[in-house]
């Protein structure tokens, strides 16, 4: 005779909690996803274009990431003065460096490299699949089980990014090269977000970009000085070039990875469909962009998918 099989229920307080650790990581995903929201159009100020270029897209990428990784270093030693910092596991290197390989290299190599040939607002909507690429990586890493509903919504938002430039363009959109270098820094990049959300399970978020920074700073330092210009920059494009270094490369990360931690990369990740649109909301003053009914329309659209997917369930894979 077989023994019954109980499964046991969640308590009440335990899903209290559950609520409150992921709203927490989707309010810090937004407060992450703003910050990258102006990386578009501040790459765009330091490249420049091709008829009026200043900062070249690998400088511009690999001296970013040079910039933050000292001031990463920095940070580390304080924690290590506070007897704070908690040092990586040689078990966690691939993750560093398959973290790193997203967010410190590919994606802001391909789109530095792009910026300098499309404008910011096409580069937003090319990256607005980002976030359905993180949640299907998240998946699959995390061993979840996303419901219909949630992937029916990641899908219809990214459908949206699509089929707003279509629109806008009159339905004569094609593919430059620089929209395969976007598409594929948005893939490597979910690697990047993905990896290093597992990562900020395992130690404190804010340390494990910096520790991605900091391992990658010999190559990164080492490339932004063989690479640095040696024409008249404009102020403009070095003011463009600090805000990415100081807040696309390290300090949006802190609530980024903690949110993604807090709230599991799969819902979390959703949050970014927004960026597109704030994308372009920032680019309007800084690149004299014109925000039609037509972009608002879709932003509220978007935004909607976002609030009903993140309610949509998300399971653990069973094991049986």
């Amino acid at each position: 005779m077989s023994t019954p099989h109980f499964t046991a229920m969640p308590l009440p307080g335990a899903i209290d909690e559950d609520r409150r650790r992921v709203r927490r990581g989707l309010w810090l995903g937004l407060l992450g996803v703003t910050i990258f929201a102006m990386t578009l159009p501040a790459t765009r100020i330091a490249v420049g274009t091709p008829e009026a270029p200043q900062l070249s897209g690998f400088f511009v990428a690999v001296g970013r990431a040079a910039v933050a990784g000292l001031l990463a270093a920095g940070y580390l030693l304080w924690l290590r003065a506070q007897g704070a910092l908690q040092m990586p596991t040689r078990a966690n290197l691939p993750d560093f460096a398959l973290a790193a390989l997203g967010v410190v290299f590919s994606f802001p190599i391909l789109t530095s490299v792009a910026l300098r040939h499309v404008e910011a607002i096409h580069a937003a909507v090319m990256i607005g699949i980002l976030p359905l690429a993180t949640a299907v990586l998240g998946a699959w890493l995390a061993r979840q089980r996303p419901s219909i509903g949630f992937w029916a919504c990641g899908v219809l938002g990214a459908a949206l990014v699509v089929i707003y430039p279509i629109l806008r363009s009159g339905g004569a959109f094609t593919l430059h090269w620089a929209d395969l270098f976007l598409l594929a820094a948005a893939v490597l990049g979910a690697m990047g977000y993905v990896f290093g959300a597992r990562l900020s399970a395992r130690m404190p978020p804010a340390q494990v970009i910096c520790w991605i920074l900091v391992l990658s700073l010999p190559l990164t330092l080492s490339l932004a000085l063989w690479s640095h210009p040696t024409q008249a920059i404009g102020a403009v494009a070095w003011l463009g070039f600090a805000y990415v270094a100081v807040f696309s490369q390290w300090l949006g990360f802190f609530p980024w990875y903690a949110g993604l931690a807090l709230g599991g990369a799969v819902r979390v990740s959703q949050v970014q469909l927004v960026q597109p649109f704030l994308s372009m909301l920032f680019a309007v003053p800084l690149l004299g962009e014109r925000l039609d009914g037509v972009t608002l329309a879709f932003c509220i659209a978007v935004v909607v998918v976002v609030f009903v997917g993140k309610r949509m369930p998300v399971h653990a894979r069973s094991t049986e």
